[in-house]
């Protein structure tokens, strides 16, 4: 069941309290969830086994599709950026996850008690991962990117009317997009 328009208005407004202003409603049950992006993570990322919100720490691709299927609304948040050094994306990440906590909590205190964050890029909190869920240092702010859902950002992206590419080197403003899911 969709958010009725004063429900949604009450996010709008909270998000609003926050500057974000760059995001857009989308139907969750049209995330795109994929096996490929999961083996992307395995096989290409250099934080996949070691970040307790990262695979192989967050459910099954099969999981993840169920979750989605639980919620009856999804915010789409992006964030530019553009990094002097490669190495300033985790601190730059990190600071914004951190207001994407706070977010997700005023919209819990505001009613949506099913309401989850996904980040925007991989946690990024503690200066060394445990690499575990159970030792985690920020278990309660810890939160997976849409990636580790095995979310096909792109393709999301894209439906949902948010242009997206991929870059060729650090010297490109990258595209990022968090999804706050509510019900």
């Amino acid at each position: 069941m969709e958010l009725n328009d004063e429900r949604r208005k009450k996010i709008e407004d909270i998000l609003k309290s926050h500057d974000y202003t760059d995001y857009k409603w989308i139907d969750p049950k049209k995330i795109i969830v994929s096996q490929w992006v999961r083996m992307k993570c395995r096989f290409g990322c250099s934080e996949y086994g070691r970040g307790g919100a990262c695979p192989p720490e967050t459910p099954s691709v099969a999981e993840c599709k169920e979750f989605f299927n639980e919620y009856s609304d999804a915010v789409i948040l992006h964030f530019e950026g553009l990094m002097e050094k490669p190495e300033n994306r985790h601190a730059w990440s990190a600071k914004i996850n951190a207001k994407l906590v706070k977010l997700e909590r005023e919209v819990f205190t505001a009613g949506f008690e099913r309401v989850f964050q996904l980040f925007m890029d991989s946690c990024c909190f503690c200066k060394e991962c445990t690499g575990s869920r159970e030792t985690c240092e920020q278990p309660r702010m810890a939160r997976p990117a849409p990636e580790a859902m095995a979310v096909d950002v792109y393709t999301t992206v894209r439906q949902a009317g948010f242009k997206i590419n991929v870059l060729s080197d650090y010297n490109q403003k990258m595209d990022r997009f968090a999804f706050l899911m509510v019900q």
